[in-house]
């Protein structure tokens, strides 16, 4: 069984790891750099950006991580606060984070918790009838041009893929078998395969 790593430091790192299991991945808990090696990919969950940031630095995680994500030779998948660590360019407030994945992002885009819910979002990389929760979530407010946006909320880009890098304003993980769990798992045993 491939094993994932799971960033959990703080946020809803154990939905995402029952959510793999039930696709046929192992997961290991990532709290410190030795925990990098050897994963056959990598999840960064949602939960708070600014306090994930402070606790991979006070953890000595903050440069194996970057060092992890240039490297990208395994797939990653970021949901609500891990997209925002990832972005090329973060504001409302502006905030640093890994530039790895070429978007530009709104924290709290979508309002404060009173706004959250699940709604519809469609594209070609989900189903018709597709939903998602958006908790507090990150706006995609700009792609890159090496940047597919899979899924929409209305205009606004919700699901994107770089590469190898999968990435969700909202949390799949808080839905039972999310289509987007299975393209992430698609993803870990491909890239595995090679």
């Amino acid at each position: 069984m491939r094993t994932v790593g799971v960033l959990a430091l703080q946020g809803d790192f154990a939905a995402h790891a029952a959510a793999l299991l039930r696709h046929g991945l192992a997961t290991r808990q990532v709290r410190r750099p030795e925990h990098l090696v050897g994963i056959a990919g990598l999840v960064l969950p949602g939960g708070e950006s600014t306090t994930m940031l402070n606790l991979l630095a006070s953890q000595g995680l903050e440069q194996p991580l970057a060092q992890f994500l240039r490297v990208g030779s395994v797939p990653v998948f970021a949901t609500c606060a891990g997209l925002i660590l990832l972005a090329r360019e973060v504001s409302d407030p502006p905030q640093r984070s890994y530039g790895v994945l070429d978007v530009k992002v709104a924290r709290n885009g979508y309002g404060r918790q009173i706004a959250s819910g699940r709604f519809s979002i469609a594209g070609d990389g989900v189903p018709a009838g597709t939903t998602g929760v958006f908790i507090r979530a990150p706006r995609i407010v700009q792609t890159g041009s090496g940047v597919k946006t899979l899924a929409s909320r209305g205009a606004d880009p919700v699901l994107v893929q770089q590469g190898q890098v999968l990435a969700a304003c909202f949390h799949p993980e808080l839905e039972d078998d999310h289509v987007v769990v299975r393209t992430f798992a698609r993803l870990v045993h491909a890239s595995a395969d090679q």
